[in-house]
């Protein structure tokens, strides 16, 4: 397991074709990402034609339950999106927003479920979905901490294998929206591992939160930012997401790793070649009595009196002449 599970969501990108569906599989599995996240809408099953638009993005759709419709797959083109993602190195995950959908995605041999935000009060999905035995993402979007209780009571009651995502549900998710306090809360309040679904498009969040514990990151991407589409401006292009991979992964190898200032034995040859000697500035008479106009520090360490410690010289005077830019020693100086 990855020291952060990075998701990368596809959402409605792919704007109902299957050619670009596979593409994208094919752009995802060359940014270092461990999954490729969709959504399986099966229209009758999950909406109706009372539906309202979340957002007016399109004059392609008559209405809601028209857009869900063209974004539908078969089971047998579900089938074989579930086979290109394996041969691709990418783990396979979909939000099912039906009952009927988890039905697909099991015969298509997904491995992980997604919770969508607006789900996570349907416990009939929730019963269905754990009784698949797959491991389950769970966001947190537009749920109240009381709504999450119960959810997660639910869960556990249910002995699912679970993890919880930070989510705002905004589009795209401005930085007082990210809500990054969350994820200890989370973590403290469910004792659950607990990543971070991002909204913002940027490569900023992700990184952040995972500097405050995140260890799974999803995040929608996109081929190029002015494409159509309700989530584009909220998408990472695939060069963001590579960034953010490498990003994540990085901070995650350095909170796995916390350095001891306290021991700096690996220094030592280092610190021999940077820290600097007493020296004096200017050719001076033995007898001469040291001031602060006198000193400089000069590398390297070990062939005078430490820089340090110049306070120690200031009034002494000298057992012998310096001359200008000689490192000063214990024996250069009267007792």
């Amino acid at each position: 397991m990855p020291l952060i599970f990075t998701i990368a969501e596809i959402g409605q990108a792919h704007e109902g074709s299957l050619g670009m569906l596979h593409a994208y599989i094919d752009a995802v599995a060359k940014t270092g990402v461990n999954a490729i996240k969709f959504q399986t809408h099966i229209a009758h099953a999950e909406s109706s034609i009372h539906e309202p638009f979340r957002v007016r993005f399109s004059t392609q759709d008559a209405t809601r339950y028209d857009y869900w419709k063209r974004m539908e797959f078969t089971p047998e083109q579900w089938v074989g999106i579930g086979e290109h993602c394996k041969a691709a190195g990418l783990t396979f995950i979909s939000s099912p927003f039906s009952n009927a959908a988890v039905d697909v995605l099991e015969q298509a041999g997904v491995e992980y479920y997604k919770v969508g935000s607006g789900e996570v009060t349907n416990l009939l999905l929730l019963k269905k979905i754990i009784a698949t035995g797959k491991p389950i993402l769970v966001s947190s979007g537009m749920s109240s901490l009381d709504e999450l209780d119960t959810t997660v009571a639910f869960l556990k009651e249910h002995k699912a294998n679970f993890s919880l995502l930070q989510c705002t549900t905004s589009y795209p998710t401005q930085p007082e929206q990210y809500g990054l306090n969350m994820i200890a809360e989370l973590k403290s309040r469910y004792e659950v591992p607990v990543g971070f679904s991002d909204h913002s498009g940027t490569v900023a969040a992700g990184i952040a939160a995972v500097a405050l514990g995140a260890t799974l990151l999803e995040f929608h991407v996109v081929f190029h930012k002015d494409q159509f589409g309700p989530d584009v401006a909220a998408s990472l292009t695939m060069e963001q997401a590579e960034q953010l991979v490498q990003g994540a992964e990085a901070v995650a190898t350095a909170l796995a790793h916390p350095i001891d200032k306290t021991d700096v034995r690996s220094f030592e040859e280092l610190k021999t070649i940077f820290e600097k000697s007493l020296a004096v500035n200017k050719s001076l008479p033995k007898g001469h009595r040291l001031t602060f106009d006198d000193l400089e520090a000069k590398k390297p360490k070990g062939y005078g009196l430490d820089a340090s410690h110049f306070e120690a010289v200031l009034g002494r005077t000298l057992s012998r002449d310096l001359n200008a830019w000689d490192f000063l020693t214990e024996e250069d100086l009267d007792s």
